[in-house]
Parts: C-alpha cells; structure tokens; sequence
C-alpha cells in the first residue's frame, strides 16, 4: 500500500491528480495511477492548454474536426471532452466502490463566463448533459456571479466542482449555495455531490511578496504561514456550517457534505518543503487535488498524519497579525480571485488563437 491508500484509509483524505494528458490515457499512465492510491482527477482551462498546445496527440482529432466543419472552438470542445470522457470510464470504478464519494472527473466551463451568471448556468448545464456521466463534476469558478448557477445546479441535481475560493467569506457563500440548492431539490439527494476548491499556495505567494516588501523581522516571520492558517479556518468553517438542525434535515433526506478540496498545493517557493500543503491540511471528509510532481513527491516523503485541526488559534491568530501589519486577506483574496479568473481566460484564449493558427494552416 502506498502513501496515497493511507491517505485515505487512515484520515480520511481522498487524494485527487490535478492534471490530465492525452497520453497518460492512452498508455495506461492514468490508471496506474488510480492503482496508486488516486481517487479523482481535476483540470483546467490552464491544464489543457500545456496539454493540448504541448503535444502532437490532439492533431489527429482537431483535423477531423475542421474537415467536418466544426470551428475552432467546437472543436476545441471535442478534444477536451474526448479526453474527460476517457477519464470518466477509467475513474468509474472508483466512483462505483465508494458508493459515488470519489471516482469524480472535472471540467470547467468557458473561463470567459465567469462574470456571466445566465452564460454560466446554460454552459453548465449543456456540458453535464453532454458528457452524462454520474461521476462528472462541472467546475463553476466562486465568483459573486457564479453563485447562482451553482444553487441552480445543485437544485438541478448536477455535481459541481465550485473552484476558485480564496476567502472564508466567499466560502461561506459558496456552502450557503450548495445547502439552499439541496433544500430546493425534490425527493432524495444521496445522488448530488459536490466539493468546494479552496486555493492555497497563491494565498503565500502574495502575502509572501507583501511581507518581503514590509521587511522587518516581525514580517519575515510570517512567512509561509498564512496559506495553511487560511485552510485551517476554512476547515473548521465547514466543520460549523455542516451541523446543527438545519443540515441534519437534509442528511435524513441523503445529503451529502460538500466536502472541502485544497488546491492549488504545489509549493511555489524552492525554500519550503514540497509537500508543505499535502502534508498541513490532511483530515477527514477533505480532498487534494495535486500535479503530478506534488504527488511523486508526497509519496516518497510526505506524513501521514492528521494535522488539519490542529493549532487553529494559532491559524487565527496568523491572519490576525497579518492585519496588524496593513496585510487585509479580505484585499488579497479578491486580488486573487481576479488574477485566477484572468489566468485561466487567458489560457483559453490563447489555446483559441494556436489552434486557429493551426486550423487555417489546415486550410
């Protein structure tokens, strides 16, 4: 048994891959790593990017697509969903013998629609059906806008990966959408699940580079802290926000958890331990979605231990010092939120114009 079994067997941590590539389904890659210990598998905007404008594997496919006359954003469509689909049957085990708690597979909806609540609930919706698996999750980013498609999706009785949450106070938002959303659907709700993505390491990257420019001992020492302390409170807002009457009426109807998931948890920093945020926020009824390299990393030295509440005064009284010196999460989160939004356009743009490029050399 691997470090990733015990992972699970022993704290109750579902250990997910954040990647995908055409090449890891064809050669069995993928299902390896499902025999490793992986229980699940996210992607991104940014993920297919790398993959697809990185490898000659899609050409095949996206020339058949534009000599049937799909455009190049229809056919961008058939290589993601090509690739999810087949993801989804080598995952489907996991989900089957988990009684549907992990085998889940995700995609995201056009990182354009962010801000566009009604674009957002018909592309959601569209892509679900599409693709018809049980174990499918679409991932809906937590802006201000999305919350709605979220509660719409969740009533609809869809699986949602909500992904893109920095603060608690979006967090709490988020739990809110998901519990209203469960409360709005009929009959039993054992078959709706959902995770909720809370990102880590940029949380460090930015309050790292503030504290370097503050400069002073008291600054450096809060360095590398403030990522783990801001989980830390995530957890135990969720551990609140799943209890007391309200939630129990919906478990005695089937309702699940909407189960924190830590991403973003490679570590950006060379100076901390590459395993910094796999081996800080390990505890029940949570998910990491991890890159290839945390995972072989996490593997071979990571701890398996529970450690996801421990010293939450100390997480809070981090965020507090934070504020002390001019640093307001409250400030960096939507920073952040507005950069990862930005980003994940971006690759898809970007991947738009290549293989526009490419189509038109087809021509």
């Amino acid at each position: 048994m691997s470090r990733l079994h015990d992972l699970y067997d022993q704290q109750g941590q579902s250990p997910w891959l954040d990647n995908i590539r055409r090449g890891w389904i064809t050669s069995g890659e993928l299902a390896g790593w499902v025999e490793r210990g992986v229980r699940g598998l996210t992607s991104n905007p940014s993920i297919f990017q790398k993959a697809i404008q990185g490898s000659v594997e899609y050409d095949e496919q996206f020339t058949s697509a534009i000599e049937s006359g799909l455009d190049v954003e229809a056919s961008y469509w058939e290589l993601v969903t090509s690739d999810i689909g087949a993801a989804l049957e080598i995952l489907r085990p996991v989900y089957d013998a988990s009684d549907g708690l992990d085998g889940y597979v995700s995609v995201e909806v056009d990182p354009g629609l962010a801000r566009d609540a009604a674009g957002t609930e018909a592309a959601a919706r569209l892509l679900d059906e599409r693709l018809n698996a049980p174990n499918l999750y679409i991932k809906i980013p937590a802006t201000a806008e999305g919350l709605a498609p979220i509660q719409q999706m969740i009533t609809e009785k869809r699986s949602v990966n909500v992904t893109l949450i920095f603060s608690l106070e979006r967090y709490a938002a988020v739990m809110e959408a998901y519990i209203a959303g469960l409360e709005s659907a009929e009959g039993d709700l054992s078959d709706i699940s959902s995770v909720a993505s809370f990102f880590i390491s940029r949380v460090d990257v930015e309050i790292d580079r503030r504290l370097d420019a503050i400069g002073t001992p008291e600054a450096l020492a809060l360095k590398g802290r403030a990522a783990v302390a801001n989980g830390k409170l995530a957890y135990a807002l969720f551990r609140t926000t799943f209890s007391g009457p309200r939630w129990e009426a919906l478990v005695a109807r089937g309702a699940r958890v909407q189960r924190p998931l830590w991403a973003s948890t490679s570590t950006k920093n060379p100076d901390y331990p590459d395993t910094l945020y796999v081996d800080e926020l390990i505890g029940p009824d949570t998910v990491n979605t991890l890159p290839d390299n945390t995972l072989e990393a996490f593997e071979d030295h990571g701890t398996v231990a529970r450690t996801i509440d421990e010293d939450v005064s100390d997480a809070s009284a981090v965020i507090e010092a934070l504020e002390g010196l001019g640093i307001h999460l409250a400030e960096v989160t939507q920073q952040l939120e507005e950069e990862g939004v930005a980003a994940f356009e971006k690759s898809f743009d970007e991947l738009l114009t290549a293989l526009g490029d490419k189509a038109q050399s087809l021509r």
